[in-house]
C-alpha cells in the first residue's frame, strides 16, 4: 500500500513537471497568435485614423478650391463639384487688385523675417547652451519669460519707436523686430545646442578656433534641422501675419498679402460687393505658395521637429 501510494506521488509529481515545463511555452504561443490575430485590425484602425485626420483637415481647402472657380450664387452650396467651372474669377482677381505686387512683398518680407529671426535667434541660443556665467539661469528665465508677455502690450510702445524712428509707415517694422531673436526659438536652438558633446567645441579651441568658428562651423552644421524648422515656422507666421500689417501699412503698394486679402474683403466680401467667389480665388492664390514651400521642406521639417524633439 505505501509503495502504491510512493508511486502515485511520483506519477503525479511527473505529471505536474511537464505540465509547468510545457505552460510557459503554450503561452508564449497563444499569445503570439494573439498578436498576429489583433495586427490586422490595429493596422486597420491605424489607417482609418490617419483617413479621417487626412479628410477633417484637407476638406476647408478642397471646399475653397471648388468655391473659387464657382458662380456668384453657387459659392455657398456646399458642392464639392462646381454645377458652373468659372475660371474667369482668377483672372478676375489679377485684374482688380495688384496682387502679384502683394505676394511680391509678403516674399520680401518674409524671408527677411525668417533669416533675421533664425540667425539672431541662432547665436543668442548658442550662447546660452556654450557659455558658462554667473547668472546664465537667471538670465535665460528672463527670456522665456518674455513669452508670457500678451502681443498687445508692447503694440503700442513698438509703434511709438518707430514712429519716432519715422517707420512706422513702412515694411520695415515687419520684420526687422526679428534682429533682435524670439524668445521661443531661443529655448528651441538652445535645447538642440545642448545636446551637442562639448569635446567637440574644447577640441576646437585646443586647435585655436575662434567663438565663431565654433558657432559656424561646428554648431550650425550639426543643427541645421532644427535651424530648418525655425526657418519654416517663422515663414508661416510672417506669411499669415495680419495685426502688423494693418497698423503700419497704409499704402496699398506696400500691402502684403494677408492686408491685401484685408482689402479685397472689403470690396468683394461683407460690406462690398457680395462677391465670394473673387475672395475665394485670392485665398487660393495666396495659400497655394505656403503649402508648396512645405512640401518643398518637409523632409527637413519633420527631421528637425523628430531629433529636436530627442535632444537635452
Amino acid at each position: 500500500m505505501t509503495q502504491l501510494s510512493a508511486a502515485e506521488a511520483d506519477t503525479r509529481r511527473a505529471h505536474r513537471d511537464d505540465r509547468s515545463e510545457q505552460t510557459p511555452h503554450d503561452t508564449a504561443g497563444g499569445a503570439r497568435r494573439g498578436r498576429d490575430g489583433a495586427r490586422p485590425l490595429s493596422r486597420a484602425l491605424h489607417w482609418l485614423g490617419l483617413t479621417a485626420a487626412a479628410v477633417v483637415f484637407l476638406y476647408p481647402f478642397v471646399w475653397l478650391l471648388s468655391a473659387s472657380v464657382k458662380p456668384s450664387q453657387d459659392v455657398f452650396d456646399n458642392a464639392l463639384l462646381p454645377h458652373v467651372w468659372q475660371w474667369r474669377n482668377y483672372s478676375a482677381i489679377w485684374a482688380a487688385v495688384p496682387l502679384l505686387t502683394w505676394v511680391g512683398n509678403s516674399v520680401a518680407v518674409t524671408l527677411a523675417a525668417a533669416v533675421s529671426v533664425t540667425v539672431s535667434s541662432a547665436l543668442v541660443a548658442f550662447g546660452f547652451a556654450y557659455f558658462r556665467f554667473p547668472g546664465r539661469n537667471a538670465l535665460f528665465a528672463v527670456v522665456i519669460g518674455t513669452m508670457m508677455l500678451p502681443a498687445a502690450v508692447t503694440m503700442v510702445p513698438q509703434y511709438l519707436v518707430w514712429n519716432w524712428l519715422h517707420l512706422a509707415s513702412s515694411q520695415v517694422p515687419l520684420w526687422a523686430p526679428n534682429l533682435f531673436g524670439s524668445a521661443f526659438y531661443i529655448f528651441l536652438l538652445r535645447q538642440f545646442f545642448l545636446g551637442l558633446p562639448r569635446e567637440l567645441f574644447e577640441a576646437a579651441r585646443v586647435d585655436g578656433a575662434s567663438y565663431w568658428g565654433l558657432f559656424w562651423r561646428i554648431a550650425v552644421p550639426l543643427c541645421r534641422p532644427a535651424l530648418v524648422v525655425t526657418f519654416i515656422f517663422e515663414v508661416q507666421a510672417s506669411w499669415t501675419d495680419l495685426v502688423r500689417p494693418l497698423i503700419y501699412l497704409r499704402d496699398p503698394d506696400l500691402y502684403t498679402v494677408p492686408r491685401g486679402l484685408k482689402a479685397v474683403l472689403d470690396q468683394f466680401g461683407a460690406g462690398g460687393e457680395m462677391r465670394w467667389e473673387i475672395v475665394c480665388a485670392a485665398s487660393v492664390v495666396v495659400t497655394v505658395p505656403v503649402i508648396i514651400a512645405f512640401l518643398v521642406c518637409q523632409r527637413h521639417f519633420t527631421e528637425g521637429v523628430a531629433t529636436t524633439g530627442s535632444k537635452g
